[in-house]
């Protein structure tokens, strides 16, 4: 076994763990690898060994490792900020993009999208009201929602943008107990809006190498790991 393989493997019985003290059902949270900078092999590895969903944070790397790894029945998550000018690299190319935190790219991706295509979405909430992070402050989310809703731009179901629920970055991240009160923040945000809008949002993306059985404690449905499963990043593949 090597030792990349021990590392997820680890990862999925602190996942299994932290699943049993929610008491929730086993495998009801999906593991995000997240994949940034790292080499197609390990990512290939990985997928041979049952690991469907990958993260990335840059498009451009993201497209290449697409291309390479094309061959592969992979899930693409684009985890990171998407800037209105990448709107073509991402519309239609991903499983679940986790990063929807404007209308100008909401527009953005609505015109990149192939006729009748759909490209699921979550909407990024600044869950700390953080100047340097992006995402939807928590006061603003319903006037956003609502928006993207009138406007056309995106539905629970159907051809275009679908939302499919909330990601968060805490100002704690990977620190655990402190990030707690903001993945439970997140989980009441994503039920207020189920009940304002009538829309179903299943998703929670939240939770890291660092605090990812809190996360799993709180109701995520998607935990984002990348140094806990491939190690100390490096700065460039």
């Amino acid at each position: 076994m090597t030792e990349l393989e021990e590392r997820w493997r680890r990862v999925l019985e602190g996942k299994a763990e932290a699943e049993k003290a929610a008491g929730r059902e086993a495998g009801s949270v999906r593991l995000l690898a997240v994949s940034k900078f790292q080499p197609a092999a390990a990512i290939a590895e990985l997928y041979r060994l049952g690991q469907l969903d990958f993260g990335e944070n840059y498009m451009q790397e993201a497209r290449a490792k697409q291309t390479e790894l094309a061959d592969l029945a992979i899930r693409w998550h684009a985890t990171g900020p998407v800037q209105t000018n990448k709107a073509k690299d991402a519309a239609g190319h991903f499983h679940l993009l986790h990063t929807l935190g404007s209308e100008a790219l909401a527009r953005a991706l609505v015109r990149r999208l192939p006729e009748g295509a759909v490209q699921d979405v979550l909407l990024q909430v600044n869950i700390g009201e953080e100047p340097q992070k992006s995402g939807v402050a928590p006061a603003e989310l319903p006037a956003f929602v609502e928006t993207l809703l009138k406007e056309g731009l995106a539905a629970e179901q159907g051809a275009g943008l679908r939302l499919r629920g909330l990601m968060c970055l805490p100002p704690n991240c990977g620190e655990g107990e402190l990030a707690r009160p903001y993945f439970a923040k997140t989980r009441l945000l994503r039920d207020e809006l189920e009940r304002q809008f009538g829309i179903a949002l299943p998703e929670l993306s939240m939770g890291m190498s660092g605090d990812y059985r809190e996360a799993v404690e709180e109701g995520a449905t998607i935990i984002r790991v990348g140094t806990d499963i491939f190690g100390a990043r490096p700065s460039r593949i």
